[in-house]
């Protein structure tokens, strides 16, 4: 990450005239509210849970989720009066903590919430947003299909992780003498993509996701919000935006088509590709051959671990953009993308009524579509 390109503006034309977003307008949200339907919202109170190891660490997540906020030591603790070392520090905690990636930023208003779920208005004015990035497990997705019956645990063992991770940090800031807020899977009052965009985690891609040249999409993210005095981290740029332009894997790849394979568009102030939010959460509620989906995660060719090879096409994607339809056929021919049984490891199990029973010839029917 410290050998990345940074730059003073996102590769993403952001106008700087974004309004705030409602949280009760967020897919999840209007899918448990039932205005994605009635089997919808049926389905979400059981989309994670109906697979026996998502429960558990859906319970697990939920325990770790210690209070958000707290009350803030009276006297300051003597910390190093360069903003430069303090973010140091606290990038060194965060990987004390188990993150994978963490990044800095500027907390903007249009970043917060302007609602939450209840309909309260939400008023959050710290100055920095501190992300912290979990992966979900590169030789997991090497057995899935993306959308089978690991998807919902892969999403919540690292959301579980990002919220210890989140609450810890944020209570220990608060220790020193400075306002934290942790926010997570049970509690945001931030949009996490453009605060993941602002603190140089990656660049928005095709998938509407904010894509991580070593990561790929296959992350959760946690954020801390503080007054703690801090040194930003810049955006980056590895060439994302042109190989998105060549490479159509993620709305090829995605079920309910919720990814465009056109152009770029300005939408809400961000020019980027249109992504329909209303499809895939009700796609990822409502799977009835699996456990959410990741689908977009599986077939990208970024999910990849390190290695001399793929370190090597990362600078081919940067110096030689050219090149990029290429890189994606030779992704393509050598199997990425597609399920290796060699890596399933886990048992697909259903929660039907209390009782488990075996889904059936489900997962394979889901590959076949």
């Amino acid at each position: 990450m410290e050998r990345l390109k940074r730059v003073t503006q996102p590769t993403t034309l952001v106008t700087g005239e974004i309004p705030r977003v409602d949280q009760r307008n967020h897919a999840f949200a209007r899918g448990m509210s039932g205005d994605l339907g009635p089997g919808t919202a049926r389905e979400f109170r059981r989309f994670i849970t109906k697979h026996p190891l998502g429960a558990a660490l859906a319970g697990a997540a939920g325990r770790l989720a210690s209070p958000v906020e707290g009350g803030i030591a009276g006297t300051k603790a003597p910390l190093p009066e360069d903003p430069t070392a303090v973010s140091r520090h606290i990038k060194q905690l965060a990987y004390f903590l188990r993150a994978d990636i963490v990044g800095i930023c500027r907390l903007p208003q249009y970043a917060v919430y302007s609602h939450d779920l209840a309909g309260n208005p939400v008023e959050l004015d710290h100055e920095y947003a501190i992300s912290l990035v979990v992966d979900q497990d590169y030789d997991t997705f090497r057995g899935s299909t993306g959308d089978d019956w690991i998807s919902g645990s892969q999403s919540f063992m690292a959301y579980a992780t990002s919220v210890l991770l989140a609450c810890v940090m944020a209570d220990y800031i608060r220790r020193l003498g400075y306002p934290a807020r942790a926010h997570h899977v049970f509690d945001y009052q931030v949009l996490i993509v453009p605060l993941l965009l602002l603190a140089g985690i990656g660049e928005i891609c095709r998938a509407g996701l904010v894509l991580n040249p070593f990561l790929g999409t296959r992350f959760k993210a946690a954020v801390v919000t503080t007054d703690l005095p801090l040194e930003p981290d810049g955006p980056v740029d590895f060439g994302l935006q042109q190989f998105c332009r060549v490479c159509r894997r993620c709305a090829n790849g995605c079920r309910p088509g919720a990814i465009s394979d056109g152009e770029q568009v300005m939408i809400n102030g961000y020019e980027k590709w249109p992504f329909e939010a209303d499809r895939c959460s009700k796609y990822r509620i409502g799977n009835q051959g699996g456990s959410s989906c990741g689908r977009c995660i599986k077939v990208c060719p970024w999910n990849k671990p390190a290695g001399r090879m793929h370190d090597l096409a990362r600078g081919v994607v940067k110096h030689a953009p050219f090149l990029a339809g290429l890189l994606i056929r030779m992704d393509e021919a050598l199997g990425y993308g597609k399920r290796d049984e060699r890596y399933k490891w886990w048992l697909d199990l259903e929660d039907v009524d209390g009782v488990l029973t075996v889904p059936g010839d489900r997962t394979v029917a889901s590959d076949r579509r």
